[in-house]
């Protein structure tokens, strides 16, 4: 059983940089063909997909959060992370980590975790 766990700060304030970690657990990031993706969920709104990490480290991210997401892995630790820059309070949300199965569905999710964006 894949198990994903998100960590990170549940306080950013505005300008600064968001930083969250999946940990996985059961499954390694490097397995052949799974990608590793975060999506958050703006109070009152719909999932936005932000990017992912597929299983040969190559990134894909959203177009309209391109210019301020990185995300990146350490397979020591079969970890990957997500940074977003220069936030604002409409970064505001909860963040999924969840991983993209072999039928290009979403297979496993971690619980979310809640960051808010405030001075």
């Amino acid at each position: 059983q894949v198990q994903l766990q998100e960590s990170g700060p549940g306080l950013v304030k505005p300008s600064q940089t968001l930083s969250l970690t999946c940990t996985v657990s059961g499954g390694s990031i490097t397995t052949s063909y799974y990608y590793w993706s975060w999506i958050r969920q703006p109070p009152g709104k719909g999932l936005e997909w932000m990017g992912a990490i597929a299983y040969d480290g190559s990134t894909y991210y959203s177009p309209s959060l391109k210019s301020h997401t990185s995300i990146s892995r350490d397979t020591s630790k079969n970890q990957f992370s997500l940074q977003l820059s220069s936030v604002t309070p409409e970064d505001t949300a909860v963040y999924y980590c969840a991983r993209v199965g072999l039928g290009y569905d979403y297979d496993y999710w971690g619980q979310g975790t809640q960051v808010t964006v405030s001075s």
